[in-house]
């Protein structure tokens, strides 16, 4: 039975996800080893909880691949994840990029300013997207940025990124005459 309200639907991870090595692990894991003898040896032996359950929660972002859901744009409004948001409460949208996904922020009407977020796996249906959304909402090709945005992209350049194979090793030996 086709719904006669939707207008276009997509498939997407819930959120962008890239498969990491174990280099970004050993990382995570000497940064929460760092911190937690700065802080032991100041004293402040609480704050060692929550680094280490932020060493959790990363553990846990970087291993667990994310579900699949279906965002759907209708004539009502946006479905992503179980969720509904109605035309009138949502004011303009963007896109990002991050690990090879488009990511379509969709920005909620003053007083609130909620943010929704749904990958977009393609240029193709990133088109489609922009062309049904800009129907009612505000596209935005460069947003302004808040300062936990700024901060958040400068924490993600510095972790490394993986290596993208094993180094080449070219053969530089010759054989020695006995």
């Amino acid at each position: 039975m086709d719904n006669p309200q939707l207008v276009f639907s997509w498939k997407a991870p819930l959120r962008p996800y890239k498969k990491q090595s174990p280099l970004i692990l050993r990382f995570y894991l000497s940064v929460a080893l760092l911190l937690s003898l700065i802080v032991f040896f100041f004293g402040d032996k609480i704050l060692l909880l929550p680094i280490w359950a932020v060493l959790a929660l990363f553990y846990i972002l970087t291993v667990t691949p994310p579900a699949e859901v279906e965002n759907k744009i209708t004539k009502f409004g946006i479905e992503s994840a179980g969720i509904t948001l109605r035309w009138d409460s949502l004011s303009h949208f963007y896109f990002s990029q991050r690990f090879g996904f488009y990511v379509l922020t969709v920005v909620g009407a003053a007083p609130y300013l909620f943010h929704v977020y749904m990958v977009v796996p393609d240029d193709t249906i990133k088109s489609q997207v922009v062309s049904f959304l800009s129907d009612h909402l505000v596209y935005k090709e460069k947003p302004e940025r808040a300062i936990t945005e700024k901060l958040a992209d400068l924490l993600s350049r510095l972790i490394p990124d993986e290596e993208q194979g094993p180094p080449s090793v070219s053969s530089t030996r010759q054989a020695v005459p006995l």
